[in-house]
């Protein structure tokens, strides 16, 4: 029998980072990015600032709405990943989200097929 402590899953949750400090990108999140891009077509990236929790995160939207959103290291790490993919790489702050993104997301709510 194993012994398991009312606050084990606390202290293993508390190694993946300390409060106060910022969530990093990580090789997890590149590979994601990689391979969610790669499935779709006519993919654009939308690089958001950094928070005070948060690294920079960019959020990838396919031509049908369809997005995704992970860490990456800044908008310079972004322009790489786009420039590797070839996919333009938009700053949210400037340009807004797309509205494909949002209608995307409306027909999710509703329950309604994607496209």
């Amino acid at each position: 029998m194993v012994g398991v402590g009312i606050f084990d899953s606390l202290r293993r949750r508390g190694r993946r980072g300390r409060p106060g400090t910022v969530r990093q990108a990580g090789p997890d999140d590149t590979r994601h990015l990689d391979e969610w891009a790669g499935a779709r077509r006519g993919v654009e990236a939308y690089v958001e600032p950094k928070t005070n929790v948060t690294e920079a995160t960019v959020v990838l939207v396919a031509h049908d709405g369809e997005w995704t959103r992970r860490r990456i290291g800044g908008l310079e790490a972004a322009q790489q990943f786009g420039h590797r993919r070839s996919i333009p790489v938009y700053e949210v702050a400037r340009v807004g989200y797309p509205k494909r993104m949002r209608e995307y997301t409306e027909r999710k709510k509703r329950g309604q097929a994607p496209g």
